[in-house]
């Protein structure tokens, strides 16, 4: 499990950028990690840009802000190109590759694209490339246990939402695959 995890989820409102940091937020609080999120979007919400900074951390945290993210998931291409630039060094950027046909430009980071959307479509959990995303970034990093990954979900996951919880873990299944 990784023990220190700075990233950025971004993309437009009412593609779950901000569901992905707050899925990751409370896996890492269920395996006693220190967590901060913090989101932002604009006044438009859906259509709008969004995007939160999550911070999971063994030692207390100082301040929410990520200016040089582990890892940034952009989920279109006008948040590639705002936060790509500052990611570490070494670092990896996880894209929805229907939607951002950019790439950084850099060769000091890992860039990772899937076809999430189309996933998403093809195996009956449309709508839930952001889960697909979350998946990708569980394998990548492994931030916290899997069992506290999908116990987040079902946390997280409205009651009012109810149906899509099964929904939720098959496409983060698929996710997790993909890398």
């Amino acid at each position: 499990m990784m023990s220190n995890l700075r990233f950025i989820s971004a993309g437009f409102g009412g593609q779950g950028v901000l569901f992905i940091g707050k899925v990751a937020a409370n896996a890492a609080m269920l395996d006693n990690m220190h967590v901060a999120w913090l989101p932002s979007y604009g006044p438009e919400m859906r259509g709008g840009t969004a995007n939160c900074s999550v911070c999971i951390s063994e030692k207390p945290i100082n301040s929410p802000i990520v200016p040089h993210p582990d890892v940034l998931i952009a989920l279109n291409n006008p948040s590639l190109e705002k936060f790509s630039g500052s990611v570490k060094t070494n670092g990896i950027i996880i894209c929805d590759k229907d939607i951002v046909t950019l790439t950084s430009g850099r060769n000091d980071v890992q860039e990772i694209g899937a076809y999430a959307t189309e996933t998403a479509e093809k195996n009956g959990v449309k709508g839930l490339a952001n889960m697909i995303i979350l998946g990708m970034l569980y394998a990548k990093t492994k931030f916290c246990s899997e069992n506290s990954l999908f116990e987040a979900i079902k946390i997280c996951t409205p009651k009012r939402k109810a149906e899509m919880l099964e929904l939720n873990y098959k496409a983060v299944k698929f996710g997790m695959n993909l890398v």
